[in-house]
C-alpha cells in the first residue's frame, strides 16, 4: 500500500523535497512577528531571505561548503541564534575588531559617533498611545537607516559598552532601539549563526486591520 502510494506520487514527492532543500539552502521567506526592526520592517511583513548571500551551505545544517562573502555594516540578516534559541532578524552594526558603544542611544564605532537626522513622521506607522516614539535617520559611513526611539518606555540599554568585537563575530542591533533583544542582551553573534540576508519585503499583512494586505509594502526594498 505504502509502495503504491509513493509510486503514484513520486513526482509530487520529488518536487516537495526539492522545495524543502531550496528553502533550506537557497532562498526562503520569513514572517516577522515582532516590532524589533521597526520602522524598517513592520509587524506582519513577509521578508525574502537570500541564503546564498554569504555561503553555500549543506542543506539542513550550518556547514558552509563555499564561502561567498561576509556581512557588511548595515546589512539586515537572519541569525539562527543559540543564545536566544530562535531565529532573529537584526542589523549588522559592528564588524570583527570594531569597538562599539552607545551613549543615550547615540552610536559610536571606533570612537567615531554616528550622525542623526530627525524624521518628522514615518508613513504607515501607528504608534501605541502608551508608547509614542521619535524617529531618526542614523548615519555612519555608508550605513544609513531609520531608527525608532521610545519616548515613554526607554530601554535600560541606552548606554552600552564600549566592547571590542571578537574575530569571526558580529554585533547586531534592532532598529527599534528601545524594544529589541539584540547584542546588548545576547552578546555578539558568531559568523556561523548568520544564515542569510534580507533586502526586500515579499508581501505584508496588517495584524491591526484583520490582516488586510498592505499593498504599498509588496516588493518594497529594505535599507
Amino acid at each position: 500500500m505504502l509502495k503504491q502510494l509513493l509510486s503514484r506520487n513520486k513526482g509530487f514527492i520529488a518536487f516537495l523535497f526539492c522545495m524543502i532543500v531550496f528553502r533550506s539552502a537557497v532562498a526562503d521567506w520569513n514572517t516577522v512577528p515582532t516590532g524589533s526592526m521597526q520602522p524598517t520592517i513592520r509587524i506582519g511583513d513577509r521578508i525574502l531571505v537570500d541564503k546564498l548571500a554569504y555561503d553555500v551551505r549543506l542543506p539542513f545544517t550550518d556547514v558552509s561548503l563555499l564561502h561567498l562573502g561576509d556581512p557588511k555594516r548595515g546589512d539586515i540578516v537572519l541569525i539562527d541564534s543559540h543564545a536566544a534559541d530562535e531565529v532573529l532578524v537584526k542589523r549588522v552594526i559592528g564588524l570583527p575588531g570594531d569597538t562599539v558603544a552607545l551613549r543615550d542611544n547615540v552610536l559610536s564605532i571606533n570612537d567615531r559617533e554616528a550622525r542623526y537626522v530627525p524624521l518628522a513622521s514615518v508613513t504607515g506607522i501607528r504608534d501605541d498611545a502608551q508608547d509614542p516614539a521619535r524617529y531618526d535617520i542614523e548615519q555612519y559611513g555608508s550605513m544609513r537607516h531609520a531608527i525608532r526611539l521610545s519616548l515613554w518606555r526607554p530601554s535600560d540599554k541606552r548606554d552600552f559598552g564600549p566592547i571590542k568585537i571578537p574575530a569571526n563575530e558580529y554585533l547586531m542591533l534592532g532598529d527599534n532601539r528601545d524594544n529589541s533583544e539584540d547584542s546588548r542582551y545576547l552578546g555578539s553573534f558568531p559568523r556561523r549563526e548568520i544564515i542569510g540576508r534580507t533586502d526586500r519585503v515579499a508581501m505584508s499583512f496588517d495584524p491591526g486591520h484583520d490582516y488586510l494586505p498592505r499593498m504599498d509594502r509588496f516588493g518594497k526594498a529594505l535599507r
